[in-house]
C-alpha cells in the first residue's frame, strides 16, 4: 500500500493546495521511480534555496504528460523541445533555462551483437519508440528514416527505458532514444546495446514556468537553478541527471525546432 501511495504521488495525482508549494513536472523518459531518485535531491536543494516546497511530479507516460502540461498542472516543467514549442502557445509556458553547451540528438540503437550495420538494414522492420511526439527519440529519427526511403512500422512504448529493454530482449531489432537516457539506463541493459546512428543536433529540453506563476517567483527559481553551476555541490547534483551545467534560455532558442514544421500535436492548439 505504501508503494502504491508513493507511485500515485510521483506520477502527479493532485495534492491539496498549500501555500508556497510548487510542482515541478519532469517528462517521463524513464520510470517514475528512477526520475524521482535522480531529480529528488535537486528539487530538495532548490526548495532549501528558494523557500518554496518544490514537489516532484511526472506522469505514467509521455501522452499523459502532454495532457498534464496542456492543463497547466505543473508550475515548472522540464519538457522536450517540440513539446515546448507547442505548450508555449497553449497554455503559455515560458522557457528560462536549458542544459548548458548541449544539442540534443536522437539515436537509433540495436543489440551489440546485432548483424544490423546500416539504417537501410531496418527497411521493412517494426521499430520501437517512446511515443509519437518524443522529439529526439521518435519524431526526428522517424522523419529521417522516411526521408531516406526506409519503410518501417513504429511501435510505441511508455518510456526511453522501455525502448532499451525491448531492444535488449530482442523484441524489436532497433529503437529510438537519446544519449543521456541511454547512459542513465540500467547498466545491465546498456551493456547489451550499441548506437547505430545519430541525428543532427537541436536545442535541448526546456525548463519552463507556467504563465500563472508570479514573475518574482519564476525569477527566484531560475536564479537558484542557474546557481547549481557555481559550486561542487551543485555540480554533483547536476551530475545525477548527466548535466554539465545549466544556462539561461529564451523562447527564440527553439526556433530551430519550429523550422521543422512538426504538426503532430496541433490538435492541442485548436479551440
Amino acid at each position: 500500500m505504501k508503494k502504491l501511495a508513493l507511485v500515485a504521488l510521483i506520477v502527479g495525482l493532485p495534492l491539496q493546495a498549500q501555500e508556497n508549494v510548487l510542482t515541478f513536472g519532469i517528462v517521463p523518459q524513464q520510470s517514475a521511480i528512477t526520475l524521482a531518485k535522480n531529480w529528488g535531491p535537486i528539487l530538495q536543494h532548490l526548495s532549501e534555496e528558494t523557500g518554496y516546497k518544490i514537489v516532484f511530479r511526472t506522469a505514467k507516460d509521455i501522452p499523459e504528460f502532454e495532457q498534464r502540461v496542456l492543463k497547466g498542472e505543473y508550475d515548472i516543467a522540464y519538457m522536450n523541445p517540440y513539446h515546448y514549442t507547442v505548450f508555449h502557445q497553449k497554455p503559455g509556458y515560458e522557457a528560462f533555462a536549458k542544459q548548458k553547451d548541449k544539442l540534443i540528438r536522437g539515436i537509433v540503437i540495436t543489440k551489440s551483437d546485432s548483424p544490423i550495420q546500416d539504417l537501410k538494414d531496418l527497411d521493412g522492420e517494426t521499430l520501437v519508440f517512446p511515443s509519437p511526439a518524443a522529439f529526439a527519440a521518435s519524431v526526428v529519427p522517424r522523419s529521417s528514416l522516411q526521408a531516406m526511403g526506409i519503410t518501417f512500422t513504429p511501435q510505441y512504448v511508455s518510456s526511453h527505458d522501455s525502448v532499451y529493454i525491448n531492444v535488449a530482449k530482442d523484441f524489436f531489432p532497433a529503437g529510438g532514444g537519446i544519449e543521456r537516457t541511454l547512459n542513465n539506463t540500467d547498466p545491465a541493459v546498456r551493456s547489451q546495446l550499441k548506437v547505430l546512428w545519430r541525428t543532427p543536433g537541436y536545442t535541448p529540453h526546456a525548463f519552463a514556468t507556467h504563465p500563472a506563476l508570479p514573475p518574482d517567483v519564476s525569477a527566484k527559481i531560475a536564479e537558484a537553478m542557474l546557481a547549481l553551476n557555481d559550486d561542487s555541490e551543485g555540480q554533483a547534483l547536476l551530475g545525477r541527471i548527466k548535466f554539465k551545467g545549466i544556462e539561461p534560455a529564451q523562447d527564440s532558442d527553439w526556433d530551430d525546432v519550429r523550422a521543422l514544421n512538426i504538426t503532430l500535436l496541433d490538435k492541442y492548439l485548436t479551440p
